[in-house]
């Protein structure tokens, strides 16, 4: 018995730390964040009942920690889903939960039947951590490192693991258990396991908070914040590594650069916070119309450029004009409905600053010719004819 005392003293210490560290992250905001850390309480409170009763069977510390198990186990579950974005709870859980909860009681205080209970509380166990694994392997953003979201999967599958192996050998007899805190080695070691569990899970996620409050970080400093486009220097980035992929598998790429028309008017009749709204509107509209994989920021001011990757001007200009139906068919207020834009193709020989060049004569050619159009560049680096204009 000393092990096993030494082992639930060691998890109390485990959760208590773990719960610690999460609740450092809860002014960080961070989705889940909040329920992990009330799991791991509610797991150091639950433990802490298991080591204060001496006397299984029948005992109230026992009976009392069912509930606090089976809920911690619920709530660190719902805290991964709503890390992830899911919706975090499901009615049959809960009845699955209350179902076990029930079974636990009655397997201790009315039918003590010691193998049983493990096996019921091992598979619900087993089921939550299978969950978690499954969650944070299906749902890893993936744009995000890979190591932080494999290890709370592999730390979690691992102890759905141990649990099941747990649930299998009381539940058909190949051991058992003659109380919880039965110092045999093969109960030593499942309690081992299972408990070791616990630390790897809670630096995985304290990893994948820190990684969210890194992607934080990383958005605030390449994305304009009133446009949510990319501002200028990484949208050049983008752009850049983006056409280097392109130009070693000889795929076609264009680009087009946007400017709202009679912007400034905007402003000076209705105020800042009005160009604000105008700005923002607009790149929604975009945003919202443009293919994956297109890349789209704010050059300056009211200046906006689209990368479009596989993309010839002919196609571009196609989509560039059904980017004006669109802003055209979702005013607002006091915003202008029209831009005008120029467009060019990447050449073998071509750098983004030439090619900015081109589109952003081209640009200007549209505003000579009145605005709200679409111009495609020559040829000869001078802005060329004008294609079309919507009216």
């Amino acid at each position: 018995m000393p092990s096993t005392v030494a082992l639930l003293g060691i998890a109390i210490m485990s959760c208590v730390m773990s719960a610690a560290v999460l609740a450092s992250l809860l002014r960080a905001h961070v989705r889940g964040v909040p329920r992990w850390c009330a799991a791991y309480g509610l797991f150091a409170v639950g433990v802490a009942l298991l080591l204060a009763e001496q006397r299984v069977p029948a005992s109230r510390g026992t009976v009392v920690a069912f509930p606090i198990f089976i809920a911690g186990s619920l709530i660190i579950l719902q805290g991964t889903r709503e890390f992830f974005g899911r919706r975090p709870a499901c009615a049959f859980e809960y009845a699955v939960a209350a179902g076990v909860l029930v079974a636990l009681v009655y397997l201790t205080c009315f039918k003590l039947k010691l193998d049983a209970r493990v096996a019921v509380s091992s598979a619900y166990f087993a089921y939550v951590r299978i969950a978690i694994g499954w969650t944070a392997l299906r749902y890893r953003p993936p744009d995000r490192p890979r190591y932080n979201y494999y290890f709370l999967g592999i730390a979690a599958l691992a102890g759905a693991l141990v649990h099941v192996a747990r649930s299998i050998t009381y539940g058909f007899g190949l051991d058992h258990q003659t109380a919880f805190l039965d110092p045999s080695p093969l109960n030593i070691g499942f309690l081992g396991l299972g408990i070791l569990s616990f630390p790897f899970m809670s630096i995985a996620m304290v990893m994948l908070a820190h990684d969210r409050l890194a992607e934080r970080m990383e958005r605030l400093a390449t994305v304009d914040e009133l446009t949510g486009a990319l501002i200028r220097r990484a949208f050049i980035e983008k752009a850049e590594a983006a056409i280097a992929a392109a130009k070693a598998s000889a795929a076609p790429f264009a680009l087009a650069i946007l400017d709202i028309d009679n912007f400034k008017g905007v402003n000076d009749r209705y105020g800042h916070a009005a160009g604000d709204r105008a700005l923002s509107h607009f790149a929604a509209v975009v945003s919202r119309s443009l293919r994956h994989g297109d890349l789209f920021g704010r050059l300056g001011g009211e200046e906006f450029a689209i990368l479009f990757p596989a993309t010839r001007k002919s196609e571009a200009w196609q989509m560039t004009n059904a980017l004006r139906g669109a802003i055209a068919a979702a005013p607002c207020e006091h915003a202008p409905s029209t831009f005008s834009a120029g467009i060019d193709e990447f050449g073998h020989r071509d750098t983004l600053a030439s090619v900015m060049a081109r589109a952003d004569a081209a640009l200007y050619a549209a505003k000579a010719l009145g605005r709200d159009c679409v111009v495609l560049a020559s040829a000869d680096d001078e802005p060329g004819e004008r294609i079309a204009q919507v009216t």
